[in-house]
């Protein structure tokens, strides 16, 4: 080779690389951030696209309240016929609720959504009246019963529904993936692209053993032998497609509640760790007492797959952030939605 062929070669390839360094350059590089929760050492970082946070805090904006109310000194009990569930609430506040729960629900279709159009208010022909009555009641239910989870701040209606009929991150049994064996053979209910795990291949329905289901969530065995300890890799898949609904669903890493040190040991996790628990078992059982008894109420266009009716996971109050709504606390403008365990004890209709 000439040492002209050469040092053409040589300039071809610097300019190449400069070039290359001139694309790269072009390309938007979202800066990324850090944020310790946790002491120093022990890797609790969270990181955060600001521009991504923008996003969420647009869609995490509240909706505009109904100012209070001056009594009236008469319930909604004494007021209205067929008021099932908030019959001691004050009626003018009942009727402001009755106004927000429209905006928060349905504000395209109004009132009609829940009350027939012609009938009574009273009238319970749309299985919409009965669902909303049941939610109200789930609602008291988690503000009262489940503070080791939702503390003071609590939840309302807005917090799943966000503007819709139907919450936007609801699930059926299966997750529409096909469980049957196929030309590749059994999938063993995994290698499927659902959103559920971030589209890895961890098993596609975490949700029905955990969050339905009062399976164990564990990653390893407890002992070094056997000794009729049946943990498995498989059961670990499970835990760990979980883990990744978790993280999808409240927008944080392993370490919000994990230190990397070791993910098991609870005296290294931080106190998301405990609220986590908490709220895993507080999605179990809203779907057991609350929703999977209404499947039988709604019609079949909004049954799953396998006939059975929505329920909720994490991702229906979290929607991408750690704390629903950024932690801002609605119920404070709406105190009769917090409840008491008696007035929302889970299978009362």
């Amino acid at each position: 080779m000439s040492y002209g062929t050469f040092g053409a070669r040589m300039v071809a390839i610097i300019l190449a690389i400069i070039v290359l360094f001139i694309v790269v350059g072009t390309f938007q590089r979202p800066p990324v951030y850090g944020f310790q929760h946790g002491f120093r050492g022990t890797g609790a970082v969270q990181l955060y696209n600001p521009a991504q946070l923008a996003t969420l805090r647009a869609d995490n904006a509240l909706p505009h309240s109904t100012p209070a109310v001056q009594p009236i000194g008469q319930t909604a009990g004494q007021s209205f016929q067929n008021v099932q569930v908030l019959k001691n609430v004050d009626a003018a506040e009942f009727a402001r609720l009755m106004n927000d729960m429209t905006t928060w629900v349905a504000p395209n279709q109004g009132c009609n959504y829940c009350h027939a159009e012609g009938e009574p208010l009273s009238s319970d022909k749309l299985y919409t009246k009965v669902v909303a009555r049941r939610m109200l009641q789930m609602v008291m239910h988690i503000n009262s019963g489940w503070k080791n989870h939702v503390a003071e701040t609590g939840v309302t209606c807005y917090t799943c529904h966000r503007g819709q009929p139907v919450p936007a991150n609801i699930w059926f049994k299966n997750g529409g993936a096909p469980t049957a064996p196929g030309s590749d053979g059994d999938r063993a209910d995994q290698n499927w692209p659902i959103a559920t795990v971030g589209l890895t291949s961890l098993p596609f329905d975490p949700l029905t053993p955990f969050l339905d289901k009062d399976h164990e969530i564990r990653i390893a065995s407890t002992t070094a032998l056997p000794q009729g300890d049946r943990h498995s890799i498989k059961q670990t898949e499970w835990t760990y497609a979980l883990m990744i609904h978790l993280s999808e669903a409240l927008g944080v890493n392993c370490t919000f509640c994990h230190s990397s040190r070791s993910f098991t040991d609870w005296q290294q996790s931080t106190p998301q760790r405990n609220t986590a628990y908490f709220g895993i078992r507080m999605v179990r059982d809203l779907n057991t007492n609350y929703l999977d008894g209404l499947a039988s109420t709604l019609p079949a266009n909004r049954h799953g797959p396998l006939g059975d009716g929505p329920k909720l996971d994490c991702a229906t109050c979290h929607q991408g952030v750690y704390k629903p709504l950024f932690g801002v606390s609605m119920l404070k403008d709406y105190p009769e939605l917090a409840g008491n365990a008696a007035s929302a004890t889970p299978g009362r209709h």
